[in-house]
Parts: structure tokens; C-alpha cells; sequence
């Protein structure tokens, strides 16, 4: 008996420490966002001093050498103020004004249900902020603004106010306001005089509340960097950071992600499906959102003239890499998934299950340019899994045909008169993931190794 009282307060207190353990991981990923978004804004609010001394005190480029050398000397401890690093953050500064902030904080809101469509607007809405000659009505109607915050706008602290109005009027520039503010009390008296010191901290806790609340603020400043290096404008460069903080991109991923044009393989791309058709709203929306067109697999032991075969080696060989490409979301299910009707056997080639979608997705790998009698056989397999596997939880099973080559008009033409949902789209083998990330995606046969370990060691 006492045998079984010590086993129970031995599994007791494992169950604790477990709970503790995660209590600690979650407040370690805490603190470590808040200070990322604290070191960010700590960036943009040197930017902004950076920019102030050269536009209102006249201080020249080279002046930033002199900067970086003076707060060496002053805290030769400290890292990060390289005159590299402060003319990132000069650049950081620019491209991120508070007005550029606040309609970023409205284009989350707006993007809550995700289309095509609706992006490629906000992005265009974006670009003439960014360019300085918005033509677009604020993304928000006037009907909407005046009424009371929404809950998530509330949650954040955030006040309906911050969208429509200024930073008060006697401040006419952040840059200017950031560097006054922060100064010494007799100093703001000396420069500013005393009625404009009354709202000085208003305006600071304002302006840090907005910038706190940006996307930008949410992903890490070697992302930052790939941005700005990237010379992208706003409308894309929104993309990509709300991709990058949705997906967990690291800065080497984004890059992969830029430099294969992923914005406009997803977003711009004339996309051949028949989604509307077959799917309701809003989830064909967001089937076509995340449809890309071409894909691109790192296959880089494959021959160029592999067959399907070979290819579905790789894309599950290197599993991690596929789903990456993929998007977030996927989940790999079966590979030459095995269905007996009546005497015949067949066998799908991909099955891969998608959770913002709650569906399955039925891929089938073509190495040849589309042909029309591929849509058959697609629709054949769809039909199928929906049948043997889908259960009264999932949504309609959609068909994706990945070929190498499509004339777009005809594949069209194939998919009329088809009630499953299908998608046809190109794929590329490609050398698309860089050296340095591939030493950290595991291999589907370290991932197994782990998940053996993980399981042996539960029956302990």
C-alpha cells in the first residue's frame, strides 16, 4: 500500500514539475518577445534621433560614424551601434513612420478573413501611403471609425483614437517629438517652453503604444535587415512580415522566400482552379490565397528527368522541406495511399491535410506538361478520399495537380463540368533551400527517431 501511495505522489509531482516546466517555457518565449519588441522600438526611436539631427539640425551622413564611435566609447560594453546597424535603423525609421504604423494596425484588422483580393488592395493602399499620395479611402469606412473599439483593438490597450488622430498638433514630426520628449525637463523647458511639456509623456506613451502594436514589432530585427535590403515596397513588404510572423520564418527563410518571389507565386499569380465554383466562402478565398503557382521543391538529388516516382522519393524523403514550401498548415498524412474498389487497386500519390482549411488535400505529381485526362484521374482519388476518409468534421476534399508546364486555357477548359474542387499548378525542382537552413530541418528519419524516443521513454 505504501508502495502505491509513493508511486502516485512520485507521479504527483512529475505532473507538477511537467506543468511548471511548460509555465516556465511559456514566460521564457514571453519575455523574450518583449524584449524584441523593446530592442525594436529602442532601433526606430535612434532611427528617429538619427534622422532628426540630419533633417532639423542639419548634421550631415557623416555624422553617423561619429555617432557610432561616440557610443562606443561611452559604453564600450554595449553591441549593435555599428555605423552598419545605425544607418539600418535610420532606414528603419523612414520606412516606418507613425502614419505608416497606424495603417498597418487597420490592415490586420482588415485582413481577419484573407482573400486575394482583398490584399492585393490593401497592399496597393499601402504603396501610396508609403509614396506619399494615398488616392484610396482609408481602409477603415468613417461610419466604422466612429463607432466603439472593437474587443481585439481593446485587448491590445489600443484606443480607436490612435487611427484618426495626429500625434497633437504643436508636434508636427515624430522624429522631433521622440527627440524633445526624451530629453532632461530643463531642457524641454529651454526648447519647447512649458504648455507643450504638459502632454510631452502623453504623446511618448502614445507614440511607443502604436509602434508596439505594428506588425513590425513582432518579428526580429535580422528580418528587419532582409527587408530593407530587399528594396521591396510597403504593400509587399507587409506580406511578407505577416507571412514571416505566422509561419515563424527565421531571417535565412524570409530571404529564401524573397529571393523566390513567393508574393507573387501566391498573391499575383493567374491561378487556374475552380474553387469559386465548388467551395463556399470564405473558404475558397482562402484556398486560392494559398494556392502557389509555380511551386518550388528542393530536389537536389534528384535527375532533372525524374519520373513521379522519384520525385514523391524526395518530397517525402526531405518531408520538412516540402512542407515549408507547401505552406504552413499542411500536415503529411500518406504517400501512395492505398484504395481497393471492388478487384482494382489504386493508389494516390500525396495526401496531405490542411488545418486552416479542415480538409484533406490530394496531390498528384505529374513529370510531364498537363495533359486533360489528368483532371479525370485527380478527380478520380478527390472523390475517394472524400468517400473512405473525410469525416462529417472536414470540408470538401480538395485536388491540387502539380505538372511541369501548363497551357493555362486548356487546363481551364479541363476543369469545367468538375463538382470537386482541383487546382492546377507548376512545379520547379530547384536548389531553393540554402546550405545553412538545410543543416537545421531534420530528416524525416531524424524526425521518426525522435518520435520513438519520445515514445519509448512515455512507457517508462
Amino acid at each position: 500500500m505504501k508502495k502505491i501511495e509513493n508511486d502516485i505522489q512520485i507521479r504527483e509531482f512529475a505532473d507538477f514539475i511537467s506543468v511548471v516546466g511548460k509555465e516556465i517555457e511559456h514566460a521564457q518565449v514571453k519575455l523574450i518577445s518583449a524584449a524584441n519588441v523593446q530592442m525594436l522600438l529602442h532601433y526606430w526611436k535612434l532611427g528617429n534621433f538619427i534622422l532628426f539631427a540630419q533633417k532639423k539640425l542639419g548634421w550631415g551622413g557623416k555624422v553617423i560614424d561619429k555617432i557610432s564611435k561616440a557610443i562606443r566609447d561611452k559604453y564600450p560594453e554595449k553591441k549593435g551601434y555599428s555605423p552598419r546597424n545605425l544607418i539600418y535603423m535610420r532606414q528603419f525609421a523612414k520606412l516606418y513612420p507613425l502614419e505608416i504604423l497606424k495603417q498597418m494596425i487597420v490592415a490586420d484588422e482588415e485582413l481577419r478573413d484573407i482573400s486575394v483580393e482583398k490584399f492585393l488592395l490593401i497592399a496597393k493602399t499601402l504603396n501610396e501611403y508609403e509614396s506619399g499620395c494615398p488616392t484610396l479611402l482609408p481602409l477603415l469606412s468613417q461610419s466604422e471609425i466612429t463607432q466603439e473599439p472593437p474587443a481585439q483593438i481593446e485587448n491590445s490597450g489600443l484606443e480607436r483614437n490612435i487611427f484618426t488622430q495626429e500625434v497633437p498638433a504643436q508636434i508636427q514630426d515624430v522624429s522631433e517629438a521622440l527627440f524633445i520628449f526624451t530629453q532632461e525637463p530643463l531642457a524641454q523647458l529651454q526648447v519647447i517652453g512649458l504648455e507643450r511639456i504638459q502632454f510631452g509623456q502623453e504623446v511618448l506613451a502614445q507614440i511607443e503604444q502604436i509602434f508596439s502594436s505594428s506588425p513590425i514589432a513582432k518579428i526580429n530585427w535580422a528580418s528587419h535587415m532582409v527587408l530593407m535590403d530587399s528594396k521591396l515596397p510597403l504593400g509587399k513588404r507587409y506580406w511578407y512580415i505577416k507571412e514571416a510572423l505566422e509561419f515563424g520564418w527565421s531571417s535565412n527563410v524570409l530571404a529564401m522566400q524573397i529571393e523566390s518571389d513567393l508574393f507573387k507565386r501566391q498573391i499575383t499569380a493567374r491561378k487556374v482552379t475552380n474553387f469559386t465554383a465548388t467551395i463556399p466562402q470564405p473558404q475558397s478565398d482562402l484556398a486560392n490565397y494559398l494556392l502557389k503557382d509555380p511551386y518550388i521543391f528542393d530536389l537536389a538529388n534528384a535527375k532533372n528527368s525524374a519520373d513521379e516516382r522519384d520525385i514523391e522519393e524526395q518530397l517525402v524523403t526531405h518531408v520538412t522541406k516540402y512542407l515549408l514550401e507547401m505552406g504552413a498548415g499542411f500536415a503529411f498524412v500518406a504517400r501512395q495511399k492505398h484504395f481497393q474498389i471492388g478487384k482494382s487497386d489504386f493508389y494516390a500519390d500525396l495526401i496531405l491535410y490542411n488545418i486552416k482549411l479542415r480538409a484533406y488535400v490530394v496531390i498528384e505529381l505529374k513529370a510531364t506538361p498537363f495533359k486533360p485526362e489528368y483532371i479525370g484521374q485527380l478527380n478520380f482519388y478527390v472523390s475517394l478520399v472524400d468517400d473512405k476518409m473525410r469525416s462529417e468534421n472536414d470540408n470538401k476534399t480538395i485536388g491540387l495537380l502539380l505538372c511541369k508546364g501548363k497551357d493555362e486555357v486548356v487546363a481551364k477548359y479541363a476543369l469545367e463540368g468538375y463538382n470537386q474542387p482541383m487546382g492546377v499548378t507548376d512545379y520547379q525542382m530547384s536548389n531553393a533551400i540554402p546550405d545553412d537552413l538545410k543543416s537545421t530541418l531534420p530528416t524525416i528519419e531524424e524526425v521518426e527517431m525522435e518520435l520513438t524516443q519520445l515514445l519509448e521513454k512515455n512507457k517508462k
